[in-house]
């Protein structure tokens, strides 16, 4: 039985990689692993799909909270660009000696805005200091990022500080680990309000936008985008895409606002 398996493993090794189910590495698909914040999920992915057909490196990507992202990386999960939805994380990962020196670029902004069941009889509010954001929820909670470490948490919770009505909402916050899940608990009306960016807002046809919280009354929402300090090459090539015309269109067509020049 021994010989019978040595023997199939030597045929096996004088045969073409490509005749037992195997290809040289230069043939393989060339790939790219991007770590994104899950807000650009929708034209993120539109974007990579027209780098891929442009360059033939198909760009993988992984969504999620800012901060879980860049403590992944941290923790050694191979990753080639880091796009987070805000400066801080960014920050964080600059700090830690994760990213490349050089390549980081503010590519996008974004607005934050109080969302409702689409169906849910709520009129357009003007969001002010102290409006009484608890009586609209009621009996129900407001769903958002987690306030500790997500992003679009973070920003709501400064908007909510700076409007004099945090002490009121804090009880009443359902706090999730990305905005997704924040939109999706609004979105399936399992919560009655929500606080999410206007883009994540645009592309659920189950919730309605309710009212724009004011800019001055949190950070500038940013979107840095990075290169990774073990990123291979193509890195350069996919930070540079990101900031051409054709993909300046598609991130405005999904309401971001780009703020940084196209590169061709």
């Amino acid at each position: 039985m021994i010989r019978l398996v040595v023997a199939a493993l030597v045929l096996a090794a004088s045969l073409p990689l490509t005749a037992v189910g195997l290809r040289p590495a230069k043939a393989r698909e060339q790939i790219l692993l991007v770590f994104a914040a899950a807000s650009l999920k929708n034209a993120l992915d539109e974007a990579n799909a027209a780098f891929a057909q442009a360059t033939g490196i198909k760009p993988v990507t992984s969504y999620a909270a800012s901060s879980a992202l860049v403590k992944q990386i941290e923790q050694g999960a191979p990753a080639d660009v880091f796009v987070s939805a805000d400066l801080d994380w960014m920050d964080y990962g600059a700090r830690k000696g994760l990213i490349a020196e050089g390549t980081r670029v503010n590519l996008l902004g974004n607005g934050l805005v109080l969302i409702a069941p689409k169906d849910a009889p709520l009129p357009e509010i003007r969001i002010e200091s102290g409006f009484d954001l608890a009586k609209l929820a009621g009996g129900g909670r407001i769903a958002v990022g987690d306030v500790r470490a997500v992003p679009v948490g973070r920003y709501a919770k400064a908007a909510l500080e700076s409007l004099g009505v945090w002490p009121a909402v804090e009880p009443k916050l359902a706090m999730t680990e990305n905005v997704r899940a924040a939109l999706a608990l609004v979105g399936r009306n399992e919560a009655p309000l929500g606080i999410v960016y206007e883009t994540d807002a645009k592309i659920d046809p189950g919730v309605k936008i309710i009212g724009h919280f004011p800019e001055s009354s949190h950070p500038p929402i940013i979107y840095p985008a990075a290169a990774t300090k073990t990123a291979r090459p193509e890195a350069m090539r996919y930070l540079a895409f990101l900031r051409s015309a054709a993909v300046r269109a598609i991130f405005e067509r999904y309401g971001f606002t780009v703020l940084i020049k196209p590169a061709s």
